[in-house]
């Protein structure tokens, strides 16, 4: 089915209230989810949307949660996000949080208590389009085995990076340091289709290309051991720091009563401080490693999909688009 921006951010909207959310959870909400499907992320767009939906209706977000942020010293926010939405409380800070990085040249926003937050590229891109440099790291359930381990005690705990570039689109990484996304395990199982080799482990520890088999047991991470080490570190900046539930003590995101309760760590930095002419030379790195090597460069592709999107609309499977609508009807009436 075919959107307008405006129809497909409304009816997410109007979905998110008749699902228990407030009015700013369902923008924050919203905007995020609209967002990720413009730029292209379908799997963390309208269809992960009904994952957040179903989670409202059962309690798992607390869709009138007052995040409770801190500023425990003066280029650090701390927000307890009370078992809403990780989204609500850094829409609230980002503004101050960019002040913050301008003034002290770095900053810091810290979170727990939170649903999973989808597109982690959402929280960097926005830093970047103001000018700063960002990372952010987050974490959720146990999916990912350890090094040395076929069990799983992360989450697929991404990260994000972020920069600014002069008239241009800024450089956004956003990646897991699992082989893949859960999404695209879960997804390939609904459709049927195998996984490639060296994603995921059975329940017995043994490697599997088969997507059920690989929910019941565990998925890898990139690079072996190093990616392992790095879902470690992405794991105590998102959750040790903020005093999140450790992904092994994290709730399922589609299951029972109880909030995953997860941690975002996102920092932000004031390149104009360390070199007023970053933007400028951002660029033209950018620009040379494209031209001259063929570098993928992470970011163009999702800004020149949502400027698409922006004149043309965005199509969503027509189950997705009546699955949500049915939430929105709630509202409604």
């Amino acid at each position: 089915m075919q959107l307008s921006l405006e129809q497909a951010t409304g009816l997410c909207r109007m979905a998110a209230l008749g699902a228990g959310a407030n009015e700013e959870a369902a923008q924050s909400l919203a905007a995020s989810i609209v967002a990720a499907e413009t730029e292209g992320l379908s799997t963390v767009g309208l269809a992960h949307f009904i994952d957040y939906l179903e989670a409202l209706e059962a309690g798992r977000i607390d869709g009138k949660a007052e995040p409770f942020i801190t500023r425990p010293a003066l280029a650090i926010y701390l927000s307890d996000a009370r078992g809403g939405l990780a989204h609500t409380g850094f829409d609230r800070t980002i503004d101050d949080l960019a002040k913050a990085a301008r003034l002290f040249g770095v900053a810091i926003f810290s979170q727990k208590n939170a649903y999973t937050c989808g597109a982690l590229g959402y929280f960097t891109g926005r830093l970047a389009a103001q000018g700063l440099v960002s990372f952010a790291a987050t974490n959720g359930p146990a999916v990912l085995a350890g090094s040395g381990s076929v069990k799983p005690v992360y989450c697929t705990n991404p990260m994000s990076f972020a920069a600014p570039a002069a008239d241009g689109a800024p450089l956004v990484i956003d990646q897991s340091s699992s082989a893949t996304a859960f999404v695209n395990i879960r997804k390939a199982a609904e459709d049927g289709e195998r996984i490639p080799e060296g994603w995921a482990l059975d329940a017995s520890g043994n490697p599997t290309t088969d997507p059920a088999a690989a929910m019941k047991g565990a998925m890898l991470a990139f690079g072996g051991q190093r990616g392992a080490n790095i879902a470690l570190m992405v794991e105590v900046l998102a959750a040790g720091l903020s005093g999140a539930n450790w992904s092994l003590d994290a709730p399922w995101f589609t299951d029972g009563p109880d909030s995953p309760g997860t941690g975002l760590f996102v920092l932000a930095v004031e390149p104009k401080l360390l070199d007023p002419n970053f933007e400028k030379r951002m660029k033209d790195q950018l620009d040379r490693l494209r031209r001259r090597y063929g570098v993928h460069v992470p970011g163009r592709a999702r800004a020149e999909a949502a400027e698409k999107a922006a004149a043309r609309g965005i199509t969503a499977p027509k189950a997705v688009v009546e699955r949500i609508s049915e939430f929105a009807a709630r509202y409604s009436s």
